[in-house]
């Protein structure tokens, strides 16, 4: 029996109710006027529920946003807040045709969530010449800070250039100086490799070539031969969720990849670890600005998550409850919904992010620490979900892209 491949790992961060009507009827939000005649704040949604990303984000994203309203009271500027959601099919079409809707019929103030690149970055746009609000808690493109900046958005997720350097450095210490990279086809892809490619050359590590696959592949046989073929020793995966999943229980296949090579992740969620086991994923390097076991607020936290969801939260939808949570606290400081005076009200406060100070810049980055964890092996786990160790701390300042070399027309 072939002995199973080392994989290197690092990543970056079901519900109560089921979708509404893809971004149609005012009427599809949970909450409607209220007794007292006041007009909601309408909160949207906007997410993977059945696809390759769901499980990472979707209604799970949902069920966090409940709680942020919850726990928020449930009003803001002495208003009902109501929560709406949407099913983005990873497709920017359709995530466009929903904002549209949402913000010109509906009268949806804010959108959370945004679990694809391509999407969020087409919601970007539309957002802006809407001037509307978007709390980006998925989607990991560093563009959305950079070239595609907003002053109405914020970026909650770690982003590709983050989690990209995080990745490269513990893999290049531990040997792996020479990379093949197996990418998946849309924006995030894309941009993942870019910037860990960019990442790998820096710190003297060669790259000996990529192949791109679609979304949602479920066969990467031919990519692995590819990766085998190159002779690299460490095939990163520039990709997400079920193809994650999928090309890692394929890479520890039978002549998959050769005794000397290894995987590393450079997106993967906790809910995957899940999915493909400790027995599989130990010693994997997991990357993360939000672990439910990190402290107690978000030990809290994922104890209520796990009532309503029935799992652990990712990153995703624990940045999506904190990004509400923000935002409804900065609209109430703001005395006001307007995107413009809401967002600069965000950027002058100082965020909580489960316990982790932390803060937003001009062009929307959201920046607090990170940690580099390592997955435990079955026998070190000790209990349902206690899936990493720590290995060291990653400060802000370090972890993400400076702002003046993200070419964001916001920063002067």
């Amino acid at each position: 029996m072939k002995a199973r491949l080392p994989v290197l790992v690092a990543l970056g961060l079901v519900a109560m109710a089921g979708p509404s009507p893809a971004g149609t009827d005012p009427a599809a939000a949970s909450d409607g006027v209220a007794s007292d005649g006041a007009a909601p704040v309408r909160i949207g949604i906007l997410t993977d529920e059945a696809g390759p990303y769901a499980e990472n984000g979707g209604l799970g994203n949902v069920a966090a946003a409940r709680l942020a309203i919850a726990d928020y009271g449930g009003r803001v500027l002495g208003r009902p807040i109501a929560l709406q959601d949407a099913d983005h099919k990873n497709d920017p079409a359709v995530g466009a045709a929903i904002l549209k809707g949402w913000f010109d019929q509906a009268g949806v103030d804010v959108v959370a969530g945004l679990s694809t690149s391509s999407v969020a970055l087409a919601a970007q746009e539309i957002a802006r010449t809407r001037d509307k609000t978007l709390l980006i808690a998925g989607a990991p493109d560093s563009d959305l800070t950079g070239k595609a900046c907003s002053a109405t958005s914020s970026h909650w997720a770690e982003d590709t250039y983050a989690l990209a350097r995080a990745t490269t450095e513990a893999v290049v210490q531990s040997g792996g100086d020479s990379w093949f990279f197996l990418t998946v086809d849309y924006a995030f892809g894309v941009a993942m490799e870019r910037d860990a490619i960019t990442a790998v050359r820096s710190q003297g590590a060669l790259v000996l070539g990529r192949v791109r696959h679609p979304l949602a592949t479920t066969d990467f046989s031919s990519y692995l031969a590819s990766a085998r073929a190159s002779q690299a020793k460490v095939v990163a995966l520039a990709n997400a969720g079920t193809d994650t999943i999928a090309a890692i229980k394929q890479a520890n296949g039978p002549g998959a990849l050769t005794a000397k090579q290894s995987l590393a992740g450079l997106l993967v969620y906790i809910t995957d670890i899940n999915a493909i086991g400790l027995a599989a994923a130990q010693r994997l390097y997991v990357t993360e600005g939000f672990y439910w076991d990190q402290n107690d607020q978000a030990r809290a936290f994922a104890r209520r998550f796990n009532e309503a969801a029935h799992h652990m939260p990712t990153k995703q939808q624990a940045a999506t409850y904190a990004s509400i949570i923000h935002y409804l606290k900065a609209a109430d400081a703001a005395g006001t919904i307007d995107a413009q005076a809401v967002n600069a009200k965000m950027r002058a406060m100082p965020v909580d992010f489960f316990g982790r100070a932390g803060s937003i810049r001009p062009d929307g980055r959201v920046l607090y620490d990170l940690t580099l964890y390592q997955v435990k092996s079955p026998d070190e786990s000790q209990y349902a979900w206690d899936y990493y160790k720590k290995v060291r701390d990653i400060p802000a300042a370090t972890a993400f892209r400076p702002s003046a070399e993200g070419d964001c027309p916001l920063v002067k």
